[in-house]
Formats: structure tokens, C-alpha cells, sequence
């Protein structure tokens, strides 16, 4: 573990300690404290992104260390938009996300400025990390839907908000897209970078399992609807530990060594 006393190690740990203030006073049913304090986290993670962004001199979505300074960035956006639009609550939930997501920021991985390599200069770098970014915190989102309806409860008592199983369906349904789409920009990448849509590297399987694991729910859900609803949540959770190994194992383990690996 490693504690950064720099800039930019203080306005990570300034983001966290706000999200963590919000999801506590989000607790104590605060809400409009907590939501003050939620909005106020994301700025702080803004100016945290922005200011590796100046001190890097390219947009930060490099290393673990960036990716995960962007998760934390993106999580009141997502919230803002389930909200808004999908009518999906669980805003509480959300705090504690960027507050998780935060943490490898601000304690495990090193914010050591790095050249960015020649593969990564392409156009394609940019939204093909984001899209996979926005995914993941949606996915991450549907997860804790997931887990609420594993509980039998539900996290706001607003009306307006749909119940745990049509939440979780839902922000299922704006990630998956996203997901899809970085899947199909990587192996475009792939194609103008090394001369090929597919090279069979561990972090591109995972990343084919992941989206298949949510296809799965799609087709479980289509065929049973809600009538066996832990399954379906059963499903929601193991795309999201598919995930947690595409982003976490397949790019550190030295068992899965390959052009996306960062053991290296």
C-alpha cells in the first residue's frame, strides 16, 4: 500500500473522504445532505482527472492508476443519468462505488507519469477505454441492484423508482450496448495496430467472456422473465466478477502474459 502526499494523491483522497461523508449521511437518511456532498465528490474527482490529465499531457486512460481515477470521475454521472432517465435509484450505493473505485487509485497502483507507447496512439484509444469505463460503473451499478433484490429490499421509498429486478434489467440494458461497443472498437484497434480484429490475447478473452456472460442473462431473462429472479441477479454478479478478472487479473497476473498485460 502506498500513500501519495502529492496534489494529486490529496484530491483522491479529498474525493474519497467526501463520497464516503455522503454515503454516511445518505445513511443516516441526509439525503439532500448526502446528494450536496456526492456532487460536490464528483467535482473534486474532475479536478483530480483533469490535473493528471495536465501532468501527463495526454488523456489519462493509460495504466490502472488512470482507469481507475476515471471510474471514480464517472460514477455521479451514471448515478445522475439512472436516476433521471431509467428511473433506477440506489444513489447511496453509488457513493460507496466511487469511493471503492478510488481506493487502487489513491493506495495500490503507482501515479509514476509514463510515455504513452506507439500502440496506444491512436484515435481509437480514447473511446474505446471510455465506453469500457461507463460500462463497467453501469455494470457495477446493476450489480448492487442485484445484491438489493438478493435482500428482498429496496433502497428509496420513492415510488417513481422501479423495484430491484427491473432496475438491475435496466442499467443492464444501457451498459450492455456500451460494453458491445468497446468490444467491437478493440478489435478494430486491434485490426489497424497489429493487422488483425482478433489475436486470441488473455485480456480480449475475458473481455468476450464478460460480454458473454451478459447475453446469457439477456437470453435467461427473455426465456423465464422474472419468475426466477435470484437467477437472474445470480447472473448479473457473475458478469460482474468477469469483469473484475478482465480488468484486474488479466492485466496483472503473470499466468496471463499478452499484448494487454501490465505485470510487465
Amino acid at each position: 500500500m502506498e500513500i501519495k502526499y502529492t496534489v494529486q494523491g490529496l484530491l483522491i483522497y479529498a474525493a474519497m473522504s467526501v463520497y464516503l461523508l455522503a454515503f454516511v449521511m445518505s445513511l443516516l437518511r441526509r439525503r439532500k445532505v448526502g446528494h450536496v456532498l456526492y456532487l460536490f465528490g464528483f467535482i473534486i474527482a474532475v479536478l483530480a482527472f483533469g490535473y493528471r490529465w495536465y501532468d501527463v499531457r495526454h488523456t489519462p486512460l493509460q495504466n490502472l492508476f488512470e482507469v481507475f481515477l476515471c471510474l471514480g470521475m464517472i460514477c455521479y454521472p451514471v448515478s445522475f443519468f439512472c436516476r433521471r432517465i431509467l428511473q433506477v435509484g440506489g444513489r447511496c450505493a453509488d457513493m460507496l462505488i466511487g469511493a471503492i473505485v478510488l481506493f487502487p487509485a489513491g493506495f495500490i497502483f503507482s501515479a509514476e507519469p509514463q510515455q504513452l507507447p506507439p500502440a496506444l496512439q491512436s484515435w481509437l484509444f480514447v473511446p474505446h477505454v471510455a465506453v469500457y469505463m461507463l460500462s463497467y460503473i453501469f455494470m457495477a451499478k446493476a450489480t448492487f441492484q442485484a445484491l438489493t433484490q438478493f435482500a428482498g429490499k429496496s433502497y428509496d421509498g420513492d415510488e417513481k423508482l422501479l423495484p430491484p429486478e427491473e432496475a438491475t434489467y435496466r442499467t443492464i440494458c444501457a451498459g450492455f450496448p456500451l460494453l458491445t461497443l468497446g468490444l467491437v472498437l478493440g478489435s478494430w484497434w486491434g485490426k489497424l495496430a497489429w493487422g488483425d480484429y482478433w489475436g486470441w490475447d488473455p485480456k480480449e478473452l475475458w473481455s468476450l467472456a464478460s460480454w458473454l456472460v451478459y447475453v446469457g442473462y439477456f437470453h435467461f431473462r427473455y426465456m423465464f422473465g422474472k419468475k426466477h429472479a435470484r437467477i437472474n441477479s445470480t447472473w448479473v454478479i457473475a458478469g460482474m466478477a468477469a469483469i473484475l478478472i478482465t480488468l484486474l487479473w488479466a492485466n496483472l497476473s503473470r499466468l496471463f502474459s499478452g499484448l494487454h498485460s501490465y505485470a510487465t
